[in-house]
C-alpha cells in the first residue's frame, strides 16, 4: 500500500466526520438532508443525489417535499427556517458567481442560532466536497443504502 492511500483514507476520514459533525450540529436530520439534497441538485452529483434522498427518506422525509426541492421557492411545502437553510446553501454551493450576499446571510442568521449557523455552513462546505470528489471519480449511484433506523 502506498503512502498515498493512507492519506486518501484519511483525507475521507476527517470529510465524513467534518460532515456527520455539521449534521448533528442543525439538530435536524430530516433538513440537513435537505440541504445536501439542494446543493447536489445544484453540482448535478448523481451518487449523492441517489444517497442523501435515501438517507431523507431514512430520516422522515416526504416524497412531496423531495421532489418539490428543486422548485423549493416556488412551493409552500417549506417553513422560513428551511427556506434561510436551502438558500444559504445555494448561495455557498454557486459562490463562484460572486458572493454570499448580505441579505441572505441575514435572513439565516435570523432563524438559526449562531452554532447552528456555522453547522449549516459547514454542511454546505462538505457536501460541495463530497460532490466534487463524486463527480470527479464518476461514483456510480444506486448501490447505497441508508443504515436500518435503530428502534
Amino acid at each position: 500500500m502506498s503512502r498515498t492511500d493512507v492519506l486518501d483514507r484519511e483525507v475521507a476520514r476527517a470529510l465524513s466526520e467534518l460532515s456527520a459533525t455539521a449534521k448533528r450540529g442543525l439538530g435536524d436530520p430530516a433538513l440537513a438532508e435537505l440541504v445536501v439534497i439542494r446543493a447536489s441538485q445544484l453540482n448535478h452529483c448523481a451518487f449523492c443525489l441517489d444517497m442523501h434522498t435515501k438517507d431523507a427518506r431514512a430520516a422522515g422525509e416526504t416524497e412531496q417535499r423531495i421532489y418539490a426541492l428543486n422548485a423549493w421557492a416556488e412551493t409552500p411545502f417549506f417553513t422560513p427556517r428551511e427556506r434561510a437553510a436551502l438558500e444559504l446553501a445555494e448561495a455557498i454551493t454557486l459562490v463562484h458567481d460572486g458572493r454570499v450576499p448580505d441579505e441572505v446571510y441575514r435572513r439565516a442568521a435570523e432563524v438559526f442560532a449562531d452554532d447552528e449557523l456555522a453547522a449549516l455552513i459547514w454542511a454546505a462546505i462538505a457536501i460541495n466536497a463530497y460532490n466534487r470528489v463524486a463527480i470527479s471519480t464518476r461514483m456510480a449511484p444506486g448501490g447505497y443504502q441508508p443504515a436500518a433506523a435503530s428502534a
